[in-house]
C-alpha cells in the first residue's frame, strides 16, 4: 500500500471527511483491521481565506507548494489537495514535487463519465464556478456541458460557503436556498449536480434532490484509495 499525502485545513470540516473516507475505503477493499497509510499537512485556513479575497494566488501557490514538499519529504507517495477552490494553484504543487498529484476535477470527471452524465450543474465558490481551472478539465478532457448558476445565485453560494460552511455552521435556511438553486438548474436539463465545494456534502444529501449528486470529497478520496492500492 502506498502512502497518501493530504494537504488539509481548507477547511478542517471537510478535511476530517477526507481522513474518514480514505480509511473506510481501504478497510472496504482489504477488510480486517486495515486502514490507510496517510500523512496530513494542515494549513491555518484564516491565512488562506484572506489571501483568496486579496486575490493573491501567487502566495497561496507558494504555501501549497511548501506543504506538498513537506509531504514528499515525509514519505508520501502522492498528493491530495483537500479542497476544490485551491486547485486553482495546482500547477504550483506539480512543479514543486516529483510524486503524483491527483486533481479533483479529473477524479470528478471520471465519476461523471462512469455515470454516463453529459450535462452537469456545478456548485462551489465563485472562484470554482467562474474561473476555468475546473470547468476546462471537465469540458476538454471529459466533453461535459457544465452549467453554473446565475451571478446572484453564485454570490449566494459563495457567501454561504465562506460565512457558514467553512466555520462549521449548517443552517436549514441556507440548505433551502441551495436546493432552490439546484431546482433552477434542473430546469436547464442538467443530469447531475457537482457539489464542487468539499463542505457542500455536509449540508446537501443525495436524497434532497431529484438528480444524482456528485460528492467531490468522497470521489477524490476514493480515487486516492484506488491509486494507493494499485487499482
Amino acid at each position: 500500500m502506498k502512502t497518501i499525502g493530504l494537504i488539509g485545513g481548507m477547511s478542517w470540516e471537510s478535511s476530517k471527511m477526507y481522513y474518514e473516507y480514505v480509511n473506510k475505503g481501504v478497510k472496504s477493499e482489504l477488510g480486517g483491521s486495515h486502514s490507510a497509510k496517510s500523512i496530513m499537512s494542515s494549513v491555518d485556513f484564516d491565512e488562506i481565506e484572506k489571501l483568496t479575497f486579496e486575490n493573491d494566488w501567487g502566495k497561496i501557490g507558494d504555501l501549497m507548494a511548501l506543504h506538498a514538499t513537506k509531504l514528499e519529504m515525509a514519505g508520501a507517495d502522492m498528493i491530495l489537495l483537500c479542497t476544490n477552490t485551491i486547485h486553482l494553484v495546482s500547477a504550483a504543487i506539480t512543479s514543486a514535487v516529483e510524486i503524483p498529484f491527483l486533481h479533483i476535477a479529473n477524479a470528478t470527471g471520471e465519476a461523471l463519465k462512469k455515470a454516463n452524465v453529459r450535462k452537469v450543474g456545478l456548485l462551489g465558490t465563485r472562484f470554482t464556478m467562474e474561473r476555468d481551472f475546473y470547468t476546462k478539465i471537465l469540458k476538454e478532457s471529459y466533453h461535459l456541458e457544465v452549467i453554473t448558476p446565475g451571478r446572484e445565485e453564485r454570490q449566494v453560494l459563495h457567501d454561504i460557503i465562506y460565512n457558514e460552511l467553512v466555520k462549521g455552521e449548517f443552517k436549514e435556511t441556507s440548505k433551502q436556498a441551495i436546493l432552490q438553486i439546484i431546482k433552477d438548474l434542473e430546469k436547464e436539463g442538467i443530469e447531475g449536480i457537482i457539489l464542487g465545494c468539499t463542505e457542500l456534502p455536509l449540508l446537501i444529501s443525495p436524497g434532497d434532490v431529484s438528480v444524482p449528486t456528485f460528492n467531490t470529497t468522497a470521489i477524490h478520496a476514493q480515487e486516492a484509495v484506488k491509486w494507493a492500492l494499485g487499482n
